[in-house]
């Protein structure tokens, strides 16, 4: 098949798996699993934080650093579009009791800073308590800018509040923007980096920060279920994405634009946007069943909504672009 719906539909290679089976391990809740350790304390230093939690999901990881910086009855600021405020589940509000404040991306995924400083709450009884700006990087394949997230974390800290980056795709921001990765998570207290999208591993993020707050989040992985044991088969292949796949990204961004100008060849289609691995484009109404159908047929997935989103990832290659886009006007040519 050739699946455009995610990044996180890509299988292990034989050698990710031969890595995965040859992993020593321990008992990861005692602490105790060397794999699991390599993990952490290599992504820590390569971001340039004291220490490192391995979890198995972004969803999870992101909820236990929201728990770490915020007590019951405080709030975060995220923006509308971001994954911890609008794909999670709600799991800040429903299992941390913490109260989101979400603000209106801007079309370059930023969050306006004169809307960050009027969404912090004054010392009141009648409000919540504002604890934390949350941002992601990237956000729907756009990479924001250093420069906005200097003065965006600036200006958190002036007000007392933490910062954390949802980085579940910042190494595809890294690889795009040619900085370091520890540059990127510098102006962050805590970053979650999943390793199950574009680095293809089967599973795992791993959050990022102080000691003092990982050791936190640590209890609250526990109470979220996401204690695992031999979880070094899993941190194995972590491991192996980390120094295979992360240099690879910028085919998929190369094959992201290729698709992008195939699409807007197409009179029926417009393509609202590409950056890094994904692009985004709108279809007519009419035919978002009938084409995901004649899509399916011919072995090829998509998800035909009101804005589709089409991603590249590493089982994708150029000619699998070719071959969906010339299945896409085959389908309006009938």
């Amino acid at each position: 098949m050739i699946d455009l719906r995610s990044d996180t539909v890509t299988r292990p290679s034989p050698a990710m798996l031969a890595a995965m089976t040859s992993a020593e391990t321990g008992d990861d809740v005692w602490g105790d699993d060397p794999t699991v350790l390599r993990l952490q304390s290599t992504l820590a230093e390569r971001a340039g934080k004291e220490a490192g939690l391995f979890f198995p999901s972004g969803t999870q990881s992101n909820l236990a650093a929201l728990m770490a910086h915020c007590a019951r009855g405080d709030e975060y600021i995220v923006g509308q579009a971001a994954h911890t405020y609008k794909y999670e589940g709600g799991g800040a509000a429903v299992l941390g009791s913490i109260q989101p404040q979400p603000i209106e991306n801007a079309a370059d995924g930023s969050l306006p800073l004169d809307k960050i400083f009027a969404a912090i709450k004054p010392i009141d009884h009648h409000f919540a308590r504002t604890r934390l700006l949350a941002l992601e990087n990237t956000i729907g394949g756009k990479v924001l800018l250093p420069g906005y997230v200097a003065e965006a974390t600036d200006l958190a800290r002036s007000h007392g509040l933490s910062t954390h980056l949802d980085g579940a795709r910042v190494f595809n921001a890294a690889v795009a923007s040619g900085q370091p990765l520890a540059a990127l998570c510098k102006p962050f207290d805590s970053v979650s980096i999943c390793f199950s999208k574009g680095l293809g591993a089967p599973v795992g993020s791993v959050l990022v920060g102080s000691r003092a707050l990982i050791e936190v989040a640590h209890r609250w992985r526990k109470v979220l279920g996401g204690g695992m044991r031999q979880s070094g088969v899993l941190a194995a292949a972590c491991l192996y994405a980390l120094e295979h796949n992360v240099d690879r990204l910028a085919e998929d961004h190369a094959n992201a634009g290729h698709l992008a100008k195939g699409l807007a060849s197409i009179g029926q289609v417009e393509v609202l946007s590409q950056a890094t691995n994904m692009v985004f484009a709108q279809f007519p109404q009419e035919h978002w069943v009938p084409l995901e159908a004649f899509l399916k047929e011919r072995g090829i997935l998509t998800q035909m909504v009101y804005t589709s989103r089409f991603v590249t990832h590493l089982d994708l290659s150029r000619a699998d672009i070719d071959t969906f886009v010339d299945a896409v006007k085959a389908y309006f040519a009938r």
